[in-house]
């Protein structure tokens, strides 16, 4: 019974943060079901925290004071990092909006089954601790991770390769954040340490929401004209002697004309599902939704068609005309969900 009332002191702050957060998009970059299935996967990363730092205890015969103060920011930021890492590389996340919404998840699903089990564990638990374990910890694991993923956002969103070390910054600035709020609150009052979060985190948080949709705006009208331009020159046919022209003409020499007629088209289709994702981004900017309807889906099985025929070398070839940037690649996404 004690836990019955407790818990929900312990659950919701976090979860009325996340939903706060969700409600300030104005391009709805994330769906409900993507939310609630970051959250669980911070609270699955709980539990392997719980079993590895179980671990690191008994193989270093470390005491609880040590583990809490150095190790554990260690290992429990890096399993969080493992999802935000996963989102980016299956390009989940396209701008500051979105890595604060699903680092914060992360971080609330961690938070969310750790003052469970804490709350539940401790008999003598009462309404302080509570308080502390939800406005304080809880809300702390959201926010190193929502700015791990920031920071990771801002270093690795115009790099398509996979490079570990420029998730590092954002990674040790977690860990940092981390440790220094766990030897805080156990040498100050943690009712203090609950303030300080409140405080800080807020306007940071709101800080990367305005940038990000001045950031996103500008984008969303500097690519439109762009992609706007090349359909038009593809679908006018008057691009012969033009940059397009001259590059398929190279191709004829290294691929069948089959295959070239095939990279034409898919170049064509990939470039109207962009335009149209942009569209769609443009009038959730403006409070209006536009569904994706079947046509839309029936050009994404055309382009998986044209992906086997085409083959990796091809896309390869065409990528110069792609944009193939992961934020260009997170688009098709929002075509998708």
């Amino acid at each position: 019974m004690d836990l019955l009332i407790l818990a929900p002191v312990g659950l919701l702050p976090v979860l009325i943060f996340l939903v706060v957060l969700v409600y300030m998009d104005s391009y709805k970059l994330v769906g409900l079901k993507t939310v609630l299935a970051v959250i669980a996967a911070g609270g699955v990363v709980t539990v392997l925290s719980y079993f590895s730092n179980a671990y690191l205890m008994d193989q270093f015969d470390l005491d609880r004071l040590t583990l809490v103060r150095y190790v554990a920011p260690v290992s429990e930021e890096c399993l969080k990092a493992l999802i935000i890492v996963y989102l980016f590389r299956s390009h989940r996340i396209g701008f500051l909006v979105d890595s604060a919404i699903m680092g914060f998840a992360v971080g609330a699903g961690f938070g969310f089954v750790e003052n469970i089990y804490y709350l539940a564990r401790d008999e003598s638990a009462h309404i302080g601790v509570a308080i502390v374990r939800g406005f304080g910890t809880a809300v702390m694991h959201g926010g190193v991770a929502a700015i791990f993923a920031i920071i990771s956002q801002t270093l690795t969103e115009r790099n398509m390769k996979i490079n570990p070390v420029r998730y590092l910054p954002g990674l040790a600035a977690a860990m940092l954040l981390h440790a220094g709020y766990n030897y805080f609150v156990l040498t100050m009052p943690p009712i203090l340490m609950t303030l300080v979060t409140l405080m800080l985190l807020p306007p940071i948080l709101h800080y990367v929401f305005v940038k990000s949709a001045q950031h996103m705006h500008e984008w969303l009208q500097l690519d439109f004209d762009a992609d706007a331009k090349l359909l038009e020159q593809i679908n006018s046919g008057q691009f012969a002697q033009g940059k397009i022209g001259r590059f398929l003409h190279d191709l004829r020499d290294k691929f069948e004309g089959p295959v070239v007629v095939d990279m034409l088209c898919y170049l064509r289709l990939y470039t109207e599902l962009a335009l149209r994702a942009k569209g769609v981004l443009m009038m959730r900017e403006n409070g209006l939704d536009a569904p994706v309807g079947e046509r839309t889906r029936e050009k994404f099985t055309e382009m998986e068609y044209l992906e086997s025929s085409i083959g990796k070398t091809g896309l390869l070839a065409l990528k110069p005309f792609l944009h193939m940037t992961r934020k260009d690649l997170w688009q098709l996404n929002v075509l998708e969900k």
